[in-house]
């Protein structure tokens, strides 16, 4: 596909960009604050994490003032910021199970080891809107703040507890995951080699953990309602924050010494699909879905578990055809490729104008012949009827 510049593009563009920095300030009462954006509106910024691929909270709130809001633009841009950043280190595998938990909630059982935890959640709250916020000051937020902080009791135990999944593993009810040769290997890095289809497990699960989160929701329900064969049960949701460590720099080669770093906000989800029978041991089994990313997104990390369950079973739905889920998930390049619309395409579309042209002066030049013709033929068919009106006389 051709693309030619805009007459007069730059000076045009300069005064675009000007006037859309006008319109985010024009309205406006004080400056928002980035802080504000990272702890008020956090899940929207832990979306644009997961979307853009980078686990930075202060500058997803900046991509979202920058954007207006917008998150498939505040995931551009976040992304575009992530792949000019070296990488220094490699970090040694998260282990969620070692997530300092603040929700934890099981669909499968009612009484887990460890108790349930219901957590920050919106999910038992009236969708109403609530018309106080309008009035809300500093004040209320700090005074709320300290009064639900000096009311609450500090829970005894730890924070980190055993996965459901592995109480079923024990058993031997859930089936292990299939690991072919490529599993064994160093992973598949999507953010530096090129993913081809059919891929590998990891080079999946790196492009659905960054996905966008409508798409990956609206595939699950697809799948849930019919076109496709996934419709799972939470064995385990849990939302917390997860340790991250490095190699030790100076270790000697081969030691386990490790650097902390610090953590992640994660949402992990492992879902409890349909059975089958395990080929060596001949046990019914179990199959295990499997979900994670950033920050809390309960609702992509559950839509993540039904689609990885899906690409791994056969079949013709959509949910179920990984170059169409793959491809069509990212936010950067379906929302990219569907603003390059906008771009000029004047070359194609002058290409296809004159086609049409082409056609209509062919159309005109013929249009005397079919004239002559169409004569020539109601002439004829009008003919046999004066006869017979004669032959009666």
């Amino acid at each position: 596909m051709a693309y030619v510049a805009v007459t007069g593009g730059q000076e045009a563009i300069e005064e675009a960009n000007g006037l859309a920095h006008f319109y985010r300030v024009k309205d406006t009462t004080p400056s928002l604050d980035i802080e504000s954006i990272e702890k008020q509106l956090r899940l929207l910024v832990d979306r644009v994490m997961g979307e853009g691929g980078m686990y930075a909270p202060e500058y997803a709130a900046l991509a979202l003032k920058q954007a207006e809001g917008d998150p498939a633009e505040a995931a551009f841009l976040l992304r575009a910021y992530r792949s000019t950043l070296p990488r220094n280190h490699y970090s040694l595998t998260v282990q969620p199970v070692d997530m300092r938990v603040i929700r934890r909630i099981s669909s499968s059982f009612r009484d887990i080891p460890g108790g349930q935890m219901l957590g920050p959640t919106y999910d038992y709250t009236h969708r109403m809107l609530n018309f106080s916020l309008r009035q809300e000051s500093n004040e209320d937020m700090i005074a709320f703040a300290k009064e639900y902080t000096d009311a609450a009791e500090l829970a005894d135990g730890s924070l980190t507890f055993k996965k459901v999944a592995d109480l079923l593993r024990e058993q031997g009810l859930m089936a292990k995951a299939a690991k072919g040769k490529s599993e064994e290997q160093e992973p598949f890095d999507i953010t530096r080699q090129k993913m081809t289809i059919p891929t590998t497990r990891a080079a999946r699960l790196q492009a659905l953990t960054r996905g966008e989160t409508g798409a990956m929701t609206a595939l699950a329900y697809s799948s849930m309602r019919g076109y496709g064969v996934v419709h799972p049960t939470i064995g385990e949701l849990r939302v917390g924050y997860a340790p991250v460590y490095i190699p030790y720099p100076y270790s000697s080669e081969g030691g386990d010494d490790c650097l902390y770093i610090g953590e992640l906000m994660l949402t992990e989800v492992e879902t409890i699909n349909s059975f089958k029978q395990d080929a060596e041991s001949g046990n019914v089994q179990f199959l295990l879905g499997y979900g994670l990313c950033f920050g809390q997104n309960e609702l992509k990390g559950i839509s993540m578990a039904i689609l990885e369950r899906s690409l791994e079973t056969e079949g013709t739905a959509p949910a179920q055809d990984e170059e169409f889920v793959l491809t069509h998930i990212d936010s950067v390049e379906s929302s990219g490729f569907v603003s390059h619309l906008k771009l000029p395409h004047y070359i194609t579309f002058q290409s296809s104008l004159d086609q049409i042209r082409k056609v209509q002066v062919q159309k005109a030049q013929l249009k005397p012949e079919e004239d002559e013709r169409d004569a020539n033929n109601r002439a004829e068919a009008e003919q046999p009827q004066e006869n017979i009106q004669h032959s009666r006389v």
